[in-house]
């Protein structure tokens, strides 16, 4: 007989708390918010009661009537702690950020449940019970959404969501009725170890990329992202608690499968890639601290898409926790920080790179990576060629930082604190990557072997990338150029696909006066 998995209690646990404070929505909460931040408390023990209950006994799987509803490994465990950690944070933050509000019971109870129905998520074993948590979290997200909701704003990024969000289900219960019709099965653990796929299964796999895609805002379907700030604040941050990345969740449980597709891992190179590049390039035109956050959000979706479709599983498991963990901070942060900033003093201008110190900049960054590649690989062995290019990827970011070090008027100081932050970030993406494959490695696939298309595709985001961000180094120099300031505007604007939509879903009419 199985033993119950300590995890699988966390989400009626938090869930149950919840009801309280809902029941106590619209009057003052009194000491109830406690109930909020004490049950994501109890969450997070739960959470640590699995990993050790999971390292005494190993990966199981509770089931019902022979369907399969939760599962205990290395992947749900480091979900559950990571979803229990941000809603904690969160549960506390919003005590203080939301006392006195009108409905402020019904605030914590809502994000209670949200972290209830993305504790279920991670740990689903099955299809039905995958497609449920993505249900009820979608339903209670759209409530949170809408919580002033006399808001024209908050009522049009609602609208964008439920549909964006709806369809993502749609496509996943498309796809599993298709996956239980061409392999008989909904188990996710059975679903995994089917080692080839018939055309029904691919087509099934195909939904699977829509799905996540869907979920995870990328382009151009992203508009509903960059609005969120019409919720409170710490929704923002709840949104890192495995809603935003739930696509990345999704690929991850299911990544055997997946991968058996060649077209769907050159889908999510692609769709990933551009998200990617799209959303960095409009993040660096926002002046508002909040809304540059949020296509930072679309832009590290993108590069964890691409991540899965380069079949680098344990890395882009390692995205969604670091990402989750510092873009929550950074949310809640905001205020703060730019209060910190403020009253900094200024030294003077900045040093403003120019193009041979951006030039030289690119070269120094891949030399240091070339080197600190050499030395892991032949310390640890072998890197997959998908691995190798993602470094390189990761690396332009670093010449930005010897860039700022390298322009002409940079003091000495600068240059050597940016070249030892350079060093570090190329040693600290080598030691996480090894990390990363030594925790979770032995329960995803490996990277596939890079045929043709893949060396294609890797070329092809490699220089991609390079060339974004080689233009992002000189962005000081042509942003406000007459040249470019069209471009400036239009990126400002994110092309204007956001409105496009809210043309579509009727978001710019207005209700007529009484």
């Amino acid at each position: 007989m199985t033993t119950l998995p300590l995890l699988s209690l966390a989400p009626a646990f938090v869930l149950g708390a919840a009801i309280p404070l809902a029941a106590n929505s619209g009057r003052r909460p009194g000491r109830l918010p406690q109930l909020a931040e004490a049950a994501t408390l109890a969450a997070i023990g739960m959470a640590l009661a699995g990993l050790i209950q999971l390292w005494l006994t190993g990966p199981q799987v509770l089931t019902l009537g022979g369907l399969a509803l939760v599962r205990l490994d290395v992947i749900s465990v480091t979900l559950g702690l990571l979803v229990a950690f941000v809603g904690w944070v969160v549960a506390r933050f919003a005590r203080r950020y939301l006392d006195g509000e009108a409905q402020e019971g019904r605030f914590h109870a809502l994000t209670l449940a949200a972290i209830a129905s993305v504790l279920l998520l991670v740990q689903a074993a099955s299809l039905p019970v995958l497609i449920l948590s993505f249900l009820a979290t979608g339903l209670i997200l759209r409530n949170l959404l809408l919580f002033y909701p006399d808001r024209p704003e908050a009522q049009r990024a609602a609208a964008k969501f439920i549909r964006v969000w709806g369809a993502g289900d749609i496509a996943l219960i498309a796809a599993s009725l298709l996956l239980w019709q061409s392999l008989g099965t909904v188990d996710i653990a059975a679903l995994t170890a089917f080692p080839t796929l018939p055309p029904l299964a691919e087509l099934a796999v195909a939904l699977l990329v829509l799905a996540a895609a869907l979920k995870t805002a990328a382009f151009p379907l992203h508009g509903w992202l960059t609005e969120v700030m019409e919720a409170p604040t710490p929704v923002s941050a709840l949104l890192h608690a495995g809603i935003i990345n739930s696509g990345g969740v999704l690929l991850i449980t299911l990544s055997g499968l997946v991968q058996h597709s060649v077209g769907a891992m050159a889908a999510l190179v692609m769709i990933g890639g551009f998200t990617a590049l799209f959303g960095a390039l409009v993040m660096l035109t926002q002046s508002a601290v909040k809304t540059a956050l949020a296509w930072s959000t679309v832009a590290q979706m993108g590069f964890m898409l691409l991540q899965c479709g380069l079949g680098l599983w344990a890395l882009a498991l390692l995205h969604i926790v670091a990402h989750s963990l510092y873009k929550a901070h950074a949310f809640l942060s905001s205020g703060s920080a730019v209060q910190a900033v403020n009253a900094v003093r200024k030294p003077g201008p900045v040093a403003v790179p120019g193009l041979w110190a951006v030039a030289r900049s690119f070269a120094l960054a891949l030399v240091l990576y070339v080197a600190v590649a050499a030395a892991f690989t032949t310390l640890l062995g072998e890197k997959s060629a998908q691995a190798l290019a993602l470094g390189t990827i990761l690396i332009f970011g670093v010449s930005y930082l010897i860039a700022q070090g390298l322009a002409d008027t940079a003091p000495g100081t600068l240059t050597r604190r940016t070249a030892a932050a350079s060093l570090g970030a190329a040693l600290a993406y080598f030691s996480f990557q090894v990390a990363a494959q030594a925790i979770w490695g032995p329960s995803l696939p490996p990277a596939p072997v890079a045929g043709p298309l893949e060396w294609a595709l890797i070329v092809l985001a490699v220089l991609s990338f390079g060339l974004v961000a080689f233009a992002q180094a000189l962005f000081p120099l042509w942003a406000h150029h007459p040249s470019t300031a069209g471009l400036r505007v239009h990126l400002a604007n994110g092309l204007y696909l956001n409105a496009l939509l809210d043309r579509l879903i009727g978001g710019f009419r207005t209700a007529p006066k009484a």
